[in-house]
């Protein structure tokens, strides 16, 4: 066996099969691009599910968790420590709230919203005791705890982990009449990601998501926005909510806050809304680390500059034109997505997702396949034009078979 198939062999000889990873076993990584265990160089075209904004290897980031490790990574929040507060503050100046709440991964992000938003309604609207109802929108991907898959719609996620946790409502996403429908005086939130990207790089209708925010403003009703794919850079702003002007009540951030480096989550909204917590009642014993902070808090100085914010819009713009020009010859079937984030539907005739991820794979550049038939394109932002160009003259040569 090659050193690629004796790697993967290995591993599935003792790890659980919750993941149906390409055939790559990857040893060194830098920028855009990763070598695997036998030298050969693919161009990372998902970047993480977004957690690789910043690229691999990133030096500044490297440097930042270098300094930190050597003073002190871990305390617990049984203590302060002396990032802490500077994390909190710059995070919420960036998402221009007050409070914030950090996790570490994205589901506990999510899981820690819920309980936000079930809290402020008992607490401040009034809901009666066990009663708390969330709007969801179909088709979401939110994490994968128990909790969480109980408002999913995807049967992979969820089959066979019951019993589910009640308390949800389910939606079509980017249907406001629907959503007004299913609000209640027990509604305490909707909860949404304004850009669906597990499912295939949804983008709402215009108006969609300025119509939730007016909706949920009229019944007294959190927005939460669930940015942790779509936040920090990838749209070509810093939040995918800022393209329609809307400000949420709540973000939910993750993946790219830690830079790539460290698990990094968070929950930020106003003191009033997370001030419903009283100390012992949530918590988690990395949340909010000292080297978590020191990394998110050099995330944070390098999206303060907006540079990564437009060459996500410029470079942006140049693949979605491009991968635009792909349709209509039969090859594929639509193309979404917005900033350096794309989704793009194979012609089943052609062969499914993952059949093409092989087939790039095989050509040097790694890609994801969902939901059958799509595959989600979401560089690291650092990517050069060059190397971009370089990856979507792969995808057109996969294509023409």
């Amino acid at each position: 066996m090659s050193t690629t198939e004796t790697a993967i062999a290995s591993a599935e000889a003792h790890s659980a099969h919750n993941y149906h990873p390409l055939p790559v076993v990857v040893t060194t990584a830098d920028g855009a691009w990763v070598t695997d265990v036998e030298g050969r160089r693919y161009l990372d075209l998902l970047a993480g599910y977004s957690a690789l904004n910043f690229g691999h290897g990133n030096r500044r980031l490297i440097d930042a968790a270098k300094a930190q490790l050597e003073r002190v990574t871990l305390t617990s929040r049984a203590f302060h420590h002396d990032r802490f507060a500077d994390f909190c503050t710059r995070l919420a100046e960036l998402c221009g709230m007050e409070s914030v709440l950090p996790m570490n991964t994205g589901a506990e992000a999510v899981e820690t919203a819920v309980k936000t938003a079930r809290k402020w309604g008992y607490r401040v609207k009034g809901v009666p005791d066990g009663m708390a109802k969330i709007i969801v929108a179909a088709n979401n991907f939110h994490g994968r705890t128990t909790t969480i898959i109980s408002f999913s719609t995807d049967p992979e996620a969820r089959e066979d982990f019951g019993p589910y946790t009640p308390g949800f409502e389910i939606v079509p996403y980017g249907d406001l009449t629907a959503l007004r429908e299913a609000m209640t005086e027990n509604t305490v939130a909707v909860l949404m990601e304004p850009i669906q990207g597990e499912a295939g790089v949804l983008v709402p209708p215009p108006g969609y998501l300025p119509g939730v925010r007016a909706l949920t403003r009229e019944r007294n009703v959190l927005f939460i926005a669930d940015e942790i794919q779509s936040g920090l850079g990838r749209t070509g702003k810093t939040f995918a909510c800022e393209h329609e002007g809307v400000v949420p009540d709540m973000y939910v951030l993750g993946k790219a806050l830690g830079g790539g480096l460290v698990p990094v989550s968070a929950v930020v909204s106003s003191r009033d809304v997370l001030g419903v917590f009283r100390p012992g009642e949530h918590g988690s014993t990395f949340g909010g680390n000292p080297l978590a902070c020191a990394v998110a808090l050099e995330v944070i100085a390098m999206l303060r500059t907006g540079e990564y914010q437009q060459r996500a819009a410029e470079l942006g713009e140049h693949l979605l034109q491009e991968l635009g020009l792909l349709t209509g010859g039969g090859a594929v079937e639509a193309v979404r997505g917005r900033g350096l984030w794309a989704g793009v539907d194979i012609a089943p005739a052609l062969g499914t997702g993952r059949e093409i991820s092989e087939k790039l794979m095989d050509r040097g550049v790694l890609v994801k396949d969902t939901h059958g038939s799509t595959i989600r394109i979401a560089p690291p932002l650092v990517i050069s034009k060059e190397d971009l160009d370089w990856g979507l003259e792969q995808l057109r040569a996969v294509l023409r078979g």
